[in-house]
């Protein structure tokens, strides 16, 4: 495709933190950029790689098992610096289930073990005894537009947010971040952290069009207008999902 915009996409650990269908949701970043004429370039970074410094506009971490996300965790630490770099230079991030673990302060394991994080969202994790698990639908926040998102949760950490980020949204069904707060993931500047997933995108492809304009605006120096799209197909599993959940619209 010789393509006049092109979204650098840095995937993280793609086959380690792969556990809830994440790889849907570069699936999606490809197609709603193709309907639009436009491409994506992607690098997968895994176990002892070192991510070039600007040279991405879009970075995503999903989750993974327990053993997996450890050595995930430890092995982030070469990359930090650079990650924040990126996140402090306008690129957009979205950080997955587990994702949104390590890229807190810290997550401490059930045996007490606590795990560095990447220090980009101000947030701490510690795990629960038992699992939040179900359907989510939240009222999401971001530059001002609230909208309804939709998803799946199944995560043991209980998040707690820092003073300088805010929730992605406000819980209208299931558990979200701690199961008492009411706050379901965190959002700072570009940032985005998240327990939704099922894969996230696939049913609001809305988001994933804030996460692509980001990104363009990171690459190009400038807003750069996305096409509408139809979007029918992903309004009925958007629909039936707020459904399944027990929500009335």
């Amino acid at each position: 495709m010789n393509a006049a915009y092109t979204v650098r996409l840095c995937h993280l650990y793609p086959e380690m933190m792969n556990i809830y269908a994440d790889r849907g949701n570069i699936a999606v970043f490809r197609q709603r950029l193709a309907w639009r004429d436009m491409a994506l370039e992607i690098t997968e970074i895994g176990l002892g790689d070192i991510i070039d410094p600007g040279q991405h506009d879009l970075y995503y971490l999903g989750g993974g098992q327990d053993r997996d996300q450890n050595l995930v965790a430890k092995d982030l630490a070469a990359n930090a610096a650079t990650l924040q770099a990126a996140a402090d230079a306008g690129a957009a991030q979205l950080y997955v289930c587990g994702g949104i673990q390590l890229a807190g302060h810290q997550y401490v394991t059930a045996d007490g073990t606590s795990l560095p994080g990447l220090g980009i969202l101000d947030l701490v994790t510690e795990a629960g005894a038992t699992r939040l698990i179900g359907d989510l639908v939240i009222d999401a926040t971001i530059e001002g537009t609230t909208q309804r998102v939709v998803g799946y949760e199944n995560h043991a950490g209980r998040t707690r947010l820092g003073a300088s980020c805010v929730p992605l949204g406000r819980v209208v069904s299931g558990h979200g971040n701690d199961g008492e707060s009411g706050n379901e993931g965190a959002v700072l500047n570009h940032v985005i952290g998240t327990y939704l997933h099922g894969p996230l995108l696939p049913k609001n492809p809305w988001l994933a069009d804030l996460l692509l304009g980001w990104a363009l605006e990171h690459r190009y120096g400038q807003d750069v207008a996305l096409r509408p799209l139809e979007d029918a197909v992903e309004a009925r599993a958007h629909t039936a999902a707020i459904g399944r959940a027990g929500v009335r619209r």
